[in-house]
């Protein structure tokens, strides 16, 4: 089991009872900090997110923010501590330098969402690719996987403030796991280390931990994922933009019951 490191805290807070007790407890807090992303020397943005796994944050990033593609190679990403956060150095390829920079162009300011600060509606929504792959999952595999996913998450179970973003093969294993306090960043981690480990969606699919966004939405697309799981619900503009691309998508998914839109689950 995958477990980040500098992750969470502990702090001294104080515990109170409706009796009127009083006690001092440790409790586990999840780290929350600046990490600036450059990319070719030149400022990008700014995210807040737990400080582990950042080079595969950075290389999920570049893709979804469409500056790299699947097929080019790792980014190699220079991790700087500074005070109060983190600077993550990264060099694009050559040919990509006028896409970063109409980008930056259109970016006043930022957040993980990858929508913030972006100045016109094209930018905004711009055309997704078409989903090229296939789930071969049915809904037992993903039963299977909603059981299994509290076991995988040592952040989330620590503090209560993290989402979870996991690789889940058509069996509905778990595969491969990446947690942050963002739900953005956590799939960005995700596929930025699926990428690093040289694995695919091999007929799985993605399970998350949170709502299913129209970002979170952009994200699977522009990562080819087959199907998108998440336990809360959609908005209207994430199932348009889902169906836009072919991404099936299973929302409200619990124990006992999920909604599906697009998936074929036998």
């Amino acid at each position: 089991m995958h477990k980040p490191d500098d992750a969470f805290a502990l702090l001294r807070l104080e515990r109170l009872t409706p009796d009127g007790g009083t006690e001092p407890v440790d409790r586990p807090l999840a780290e929350e900090r600046p990490v600036a992303i450059e990319f070719n020397g030149v400022g990008y943005a700014v995210l807040m997110a737990t400080p582990a796994d950042l080079a595969d944050l950075v290389n999920g990033f570049a893709l979804s923010e469409r500056l790299a593609g699947p097929e080019e190679r790792l980014l190699d990403v220079d991790l700087h501590p500074v005070a109060g956060g983190v600077v993550a150095r990264a060099t694009l390829s050559p040919e990509r330098t006028p896409t970063l920079l109409e980008r930056v162009r259109h970016r006043a300011t930022d957040s993980s969402c990858g929508l913030c600060g972006i100045e016109n509606l094209e930018q905004a929504m711009r055309p997704l690719p078409r989903v090229t792959n296939r789930s071969r999952a049915d809904r037992a595999a993903i039963f299977r996987a909603l059981g299994a996913l509290d076991d995988h998450q040592p952040l989330g179970r620590a503090t209560g403030a993290a989402h979870a973003a996991a690789l889940v093969d058509a069996q509905g294993a778990i595969r491969l796991v990446r947690e942050d306090v963002g739900r953005h960043n956590a799939f960005d981690k995700l596929i930025g280390a699926m990428r690093a480990a040289g694995v695919g969606w091999n007929g799985g699919f993605a399970l998350l931990s949170s709502r299913c966004s129209y970002e979170l939405v952009e994200k699977a697309a522009l990562a080819d994922c087959p199907m998108l799981v998440t336990i809360s619900a959609p908005t209207r503009l994430a199932v348009e933009r889902a169906e836009q691309a072919g991404l099936p998508l299973v929302v409200l998914a619990r124990a006992d019951a999920m909604l599906a839109r697009g998936a074929d689950l036998r």
